[in-house]
């Protein structure tokens, strides 16, 4: 090992409990079981002629309210998270709504402006106004306005509590108002949070609706009859908690929680690895780097070996399971391109990586790319160099949030307890050792997963 690498005997305690994940779960399924049943309980509390199942758009967001709630006040009631020093809340202040109120004024300026860039860019960019963007613009029209009365309050009230209340929106709000003393960099970080912010929740809200749609509307009979049937709807309940979780967490991104932006990604190479794989810039899924072309996926391929069938299902099911397990262990925090707190226990005790392992192994096994209906050799070729291309961007995206993250000395700790305890990393710095030339001198591998 080297010098400045260090032996950490002990895992770093997680910024997120398993419980804060775990509530959100109990929160989401109960909502899930009344839409399942919205005709049979409306009618036994006395209102009948409702639908049968309550699976449209609006029942949907009110599921981010279920899975929300329980994962706030367990934050705040058990786990205490507003006490914490990284929040950058000091209760013990109590500030007079005098005392912060020309700083406040400022910073509502700076935010104000912000959600007006924001606007503009929804505008200009009318892929937001196609389908299934159409439905996150109608959303944000809805909430503008109560958004900007309740700013307001908001704003004086943290004020008073704040330890530094000159942060990114003070500091934008005082370029533009021609205020001295703002900071360039801390107005990039401020630009930076919120771009991550508006570009992903207009997406994760745009989906929010379809998936939660499929799993209220699953006949349960039917499905475990096939097993290609039954391993499918769990693989689209698993996507369910995986954009649940996600979306709460761009909506929750507050100091009280401690969930707000610590940083957003300052590496434009960051910004491109990410990207590429969302839309409007996505590069596969129709993109050059698709890689589905004159293919069938594994029940296709499999369906003449029913034993195999149900371990490839299984196989699938448990791959996604950890996919949205990975999403569900950041509890509030969700959000990509950002540190808002490291997260060291869940699948994040095996590899720092959970969900881009998982969802690249689930892409090759799912597809199987080398396979073909066109009997073409190039076909299988092509298909299987683009799958290959895009897991190497997957790598590229893993090294950019890790060189983003190891700015924070916990995360250097969690990935040097990694590299010496945790399975996955210790298995690649194994094999990465095997080809290492004698004579060079102990430098610690990197686990690239």
């Amino acid at each position: 090992m080297s010098g400045n690498q260090k032996n950490i005997s002990k895992r770093p305690e997680s910024a997120v409990s398993t419980m804060v994940g775990l509530s959100g779960l109990m929160g989401l399924f109960i909502w899930i079981a009344i839409a399942r049943n919205s005709g049979v309980i409306a009618e036994f509390l006395g209102f009948p002629g409702f639908p049968a199942v309550a699976a449209g758009p609006y029942s949907a967001l009110i599921a981010l309210f279920f899975c929300g709630t329980p994962m706030v006040l367990w934050s705040l009631l058990v786990d205490k998270v507003h006490l914490r020093p990284s929040t950058g809340l000091d209760w013990s202040l109590k500030r007079s709504v005098s005392d912060v109120m020309d700083v406040s004024i400022v910073k509502i300026a700076g935010l104000w402006a912000t959600w007006g860039i924001i606007a503009a860019f929804y505008y200009l960019c009318r892929w937001y106004w196609v389908e299934p963007y159409i439905f996150s613009m109608n959303m944000f029209e809805i909430a503008a306005i109560p958004l900007i009365v309740l700013s307001v309050p908001y704003v004086i009230w943290i004020d008073r509590y704040m330890v530094n209340p000159r942060e990114g929106a003070w500091h934008f709000g005082a370029l533009l108002s021609g205020h001295d003393g703002w900071d360039k960099e801390e107005i990039l970080h401020h630009l930076r949070a919120w771009a991550v912010k508006g570009f992903f929740l207009a997406f994760m809200i745009s989906i929010v609706p379809g998936g939660f749609a499929d799993v209220v509307r699953m006949e349960f009979a039917q499905i475990i009859q096939n097993p290609v049937t039954l391993a499918m709807s769990l693989i689209i309940a698993m996507f369910l908690l995986d954009v649940q979780f996600a979306t709460v967490g761009y909506l929750l991104t507050m100091k009280p929680l401690d969930a707000h932006i610590r940083t957003a990604n300052p590496y434009l190479a960051g910004w491109l690895a990410a990207l590429i794989c969302y839309p409007p810039l996505i590069l596969m899924d129709g993109g050059p780097l698709t890689y589905q072309v004159n293919t069938k996926d594994w029940a296709f391929w499999l369906a003449d070996n029913q034993t195999l069938l149900i371990i490839w299902g299984i196989w699938l099911v448990f791959l996604t399971a950890i996919y949205a397990w990975a999403t569900v262990a950041f509890g509030l925090r969700f959000s990509n391109l950002t540190h808002r707190g490291i997260l060291t226990n869940g699948p994040y005790r095996w590899t720092k990586h959970p969900a881009y392992l998982s969802k690249n192994t689930y892409w090759w096994f799912c597809y199987m790319p080398f396979l073909v209906t066109s009997d073409s050799v190039y076909d299988a070729m092509r298909n299987t160099v683009m799958l290959a291309l895009v897991s190497a961007i997957y790598y590229w995206r893993a090294k950019t949030e890790e060189k983003h993250l190891m700015a924070d000395p916990i995360y250097r700790d969690y990935a040097a307890w990694m590299d010496e305890n945790a399975l996955i990393p210790r298995m690649i710095n194994k094999f990465a050792r095997l080809f290492k030339p004698k004579g060079i001198g102990a430098h610690q591998v990197q686990p690239a997963e």
